[in-house]
């Protein structure tokens, strides 16, 4: 009878633990989803202020090339990234690049860098830092404008020598308290256009081909 009930009792406990870690599997796996999903929807939005939809037609997460290994540290990428590319009835308007100002006050800033086809700057938003409150995140726009500040700007406009902050000699604010954030996000900003004249993205690439094209059948 005692090994019976001992019998009984580890059958309901396996049977208790498979279901156990088939519920967190479950919970693990929706989490995921939902985060996934979030994740996708902040990018869609922060490419969409860079460059909103009267500028193009195409899906900016879906027409994207991939970072070559050789370019990413100029680009301060440590696992790659890819260029996200807007198109305007297939022609290439701007591109979207992700880029790591590495030496924030608190570590890494990553950006990513809208440039149009003429190499001016689409804009450029701050995803994730660690800036501190009140000074250093101000490179968010919910905190500050002065991320529209390189609206427009290029590697002629200011010359290269003048990117940096005005501390520094350059054409670029710099945060009342905090000025070694703003310098990270010029230089790595400065650096991400010269990595666009380099290597031409907008005119290296060609538009992702639809499931029609893809078995040779005319639209």
């Amino acid at each position: 009878m005692l090994g019976t009930s001992i019998s009984k009792n580890s059958l309901l406990l396996g049977l208790f633990a498979l279901v156990t870690a088939a519920i967190l599997a479950g919970t693990q796996a929706s989490t995921a989803d939902r985060i996934a999903a979030a994740e996708r929807a902040a990018a869609q939005k922060a490419l969409l202020e860079i460059v909103p939809l009267n500028r193009h037609n195409n899906d900016l997460l879906m027409d994207t090339i991939v970072i070559e290994e050789k370019y990413w540290p100029t680009l301060g990428l440590k696992n790659g990234g890819k260029i996200h590319i807007a198109r305007d009835h297939g022609e290439a308007v701007a591109a979207i690049i992700p880029a790591v100002a590495p030496d924030g006050y608190s570590g890494d800033i990553k950006l990513i860098v809208g440039i149009n086809a003429d190499g001016s700057l689409a804009g450029v938003r701050a995803l994730t830092h660690n800036e501190t409150p009140g000074l250093g995140d101000k490179v968010e726009l919910k905190k500050s404008d002065w991320i529209l500040g390189f609206n427009g700007k290029s590697l002629v406009n200011p010359e290269p020598s003048r990117w940096e902050v005005k501390k520094d000699g350059g054409d670029f604010d710099q945060f009342t308290g905090a000025t070694i954030t703003p310098r990270a996000v010029v230089h790595q900003v400065k650096r991400t256009l010269e990595f666009f004249a380099a290597t031409q993205p907008l005119t290296n690439s060609a538009a992702p081909q639809t499931a029609t094209e893809q078995e040779g059948v005319s639209p």
